[in-house]
């Protein structure tokens, strides 16, 4: 482990509930290759906007909150913008968590898989894995980039063990095609995900890419109602899998 190592971080967040178990410790990273329609946080899409931080300081901040972490069952989490864009910074940082007795998600579109190397998956307890759309053209034009990359990581991750929660944000119109859904449920039994995280899409992203000056093509898309929501994860649970 090098604690010398520098990276792009955008912000941290010290009491995180919802990018995995328990309370996390999650760190914003910025550089990502997508533009999902969709996207929260597109003031993480360049690493030059945000705030080059070593590996060192980042942990000394984490081990403010260590001993809390552990006790609720949480831990950190990798985030972004897209964690895999900074591979060493995340290793680095994992193994310095890992050193601590933290548990640790990786929070990633699964596009860069590819630069994921064994050593920072050693040190990763559980991949979040977001797979933006289940048809390839669809995926295309959601997030401007091509599927096949992710689903290979997907398969590497299952090859290994790597315990994985699939997220799937369901945005009307583009994601809840419910052949697509079903397709996806079945691929995602067959890699023995753990979990399913059914994302509702929402628009508390829209004020940052209007500052941002960046044409949010969603404007006139409405959050799923909760019986198309409840519909879809009846179709992961149907083929045996965990949802929230």
């Amino acid at each position: 482990m090098s604690v010398n190592v520098e990276g792009y971080v955008h912000s941290v967040e010290t009491g995180g509930a919802v990018d995995g178990p328990g309370l996390r410790f999650v760190v914003f990273l910025s550089g990502c290759h997508l533009r999902c329609l969709y996207c929260h946080n597109p003031d993480t899409w360049h690493m030059k906007d945000a705030k080059k931080t070593g590996v060192a300081h980042l942990l000394n901040e984490v081990l403010l909150y260590a001993h809390y972490l552990k006790r609720t069952g949480g831990g950190v989490t990798c985030t972004g913008g897209e964690p895999l864009a900074q591979p060493d910074f995340v290793t680095a940082f994992f193994q310095g968590c890992k050193a601590m007795g933290l548990h640790t998600a990786l929070d990633t579109n699964g596009f860069l898989g590819d630069h994921a190397t064994d050593a920072l998956l050693d040190a990763t307890d559980l991949v979040l894995l977001d797979i933006k759309a289940w048809d390839p053209g669809v995926y295309k034009s959601l997030t401007g980039a091509e599927l096949t990359p992710t689903l290979r990581f997907a398969e590497r991750l299952a090859e290994i063990g790597k315990p994985t929660w699939l997220r799937y944000v369901l945005v009307p119109g583009w994601t809840d095609n419910l052949e697509h859904v079903t397709e996806l449920a079945a691929y995602a039994a067959k890699l023995k995900m753990e979990k399913v995280e059914v994302l509702p899409f929402h628009k508390m992203g829209e004020p940052k890419w209007e500052a941002l000056k960046l044409p949010y093509q969603l404007k006139d898309t409405q959050p799923p109602a909760p019986e198309l929501i409840a519909h879809v994860k009846e179709i992961f649970v149907s083929h045996g899998l965990k949802t929230v």
